[in-house]
């Protein structure tokens, strides 16, 4: 079938609006009309290259939508139901059996390969290739493929077109704090970086009970959105070494942090700001390669740190999850969204690299 996309052609490259051909769903497939999808760091870091994503793809992984047609294998939606698409995982390895899907053994195939994991591709313009199935969706594109593992049905009642980040960004960032940190009420957080991810961060804090939660970045603006959100104490660390202010608010230091910004310097920062026992969560993404250095004496007293992947979530049962805290008025993720059309998807990467806006999300 013809589909309209969105193509990156070359590392960098703009994205192209162009129409394409795409699979009819195959036995286990499912074809959903995508309403919305969110622009994701992770979108952008593949259209530069930092994980070699094979061009030409369609990237989109944040997709919101209305199953059209479903292969004749799937029991879980039929068409008319309205999903979330997340993250793809093979089932088969040792992590997805002992529910650990996050930490797939296939992971990168599954979600990174631009094809589908046996090798064939789902996408063409003529002759040409054009790599899709990116996280199993490729949903910058009025159509998406997809397979019962990573669609996530939902009520009809919820708000389709503000849904789409749940998949991945807003998940990553709550599910971090309330599937992998586990803080308990009482407990104090620093999260470093006050993007979508980490705001999302400060809103599993508020969930989970936590009595001083700290926001750490160098914006003025999102740090004011970071304490209307639920953040107890904000530092800009422009103007003040934020170790030694959560250290001095906290007496020990915090309980857990997070860095949600992949800087090794940020990292350190979020390490060191622990107390004795502390645990520190790294979610931010680094290019391939990068290092960091830690003190081996401060680890040594019982300080943990651990990489979460997609916020240690299962999304058949985390995003229902989302969905009803934020139909109690618990959980605005929607605060930090900013629509655009598709056509302005270059915009609306432009906007969130330089910080004008938390979460684009293109709206069709």
């Amino acid at each position: 079938m013809k589909i309209t996309a969105a193509i990156v052609r070359k590392k960098s490259g703009p994205f192209i609006i162009e129409e394409i051909e795409l699979d009819e769903p195959r036995d286990n497939e499912v074809l959903v009309k995508i309403v919305s999808a969110g622009v994701c760091h992770t979108d952008l870091v593949c259209r530069d290259q930092y994980y070699p994503v094979p061009l030409p793809a369609v990237f989109g992984h944040e997709g919101a939508g209305i199953v059209e047609k479903v292969g004749k294998q799937v029991t879980k939606v039929e068409p008319g139901d309205h999903v979330v698409l997340s993250y793809f995982t093979c089932g088969d390895c040792i992590s997805c059996k002992k529910g650990r899907i996050g930490y797939c053994f296939n992971l990168y195939g599954c979600n990174f390969s631009g094809a589908r994991l046996d090798g064939s591709t789902t996408m063409k313009k003529g002759g040409e290739v054009i790599h899709g199935s990116f996280f199993n969706q490729s949903s910058f594109a009025t159509y998406a493929l997809a397979t019962e593992r990573n669609v996530v049905k939902v009520s009809k009642e919820a708000p389709l077109e503000k849904l789409g980040p749940l998949g991945c960004g807003i998940q990553s960032g709550a599910g971090s704090v309330m599937n992998a940190l586990h803080p308990k009420p009482g407990s104090s957080i620093a999260i470093f970086g006050m993007g979508s991810v980490g705001l999302s961060g400060i809103l599993g804090a508020v969930i989970c009970g936590c009595t001083k939660i700290i926001g750490v970045d160098i914006n003025s603006t999102r740090l004011k959105l970071a304490r209307e959100l639920g953040a107890t104490h904000t530092f800009n660390s422009k103007e003040t070494d934020p170790v030694k202010a959560i250290q001095e608010l906290t007496f020990t230091g915090a309980d857990y942090s997070l860095d949600c910004t992949g800087l090794p310097q940020v990292f350190r920062q979020a390490v060191d700001s622990l107390t004795l026992t502390g645990i520190c969560g790294l979610v931010g993404a680094a290019p391939l390669g990068t290092e960091v250095c830690l003190d081996m004496n401060s680890i040594f007293f019982g300080r943990t740190v651990r990489g979460i992947i997609e916020g240690d979530s299962i999304p058949d049962i985390f995003i229902p999850q989302m969905i009803e805290l934020y139909n109690q008025g618990r959980f605005p993720f929607d605060r930090l969204i900013t629509f655009y059309s598709l056509d302005e998807i270059n915009k609306a990467a432009e906007d969130s690299e330089k910080g004008r806006v938390l979460k684009p999300v293109l709206y069709f």
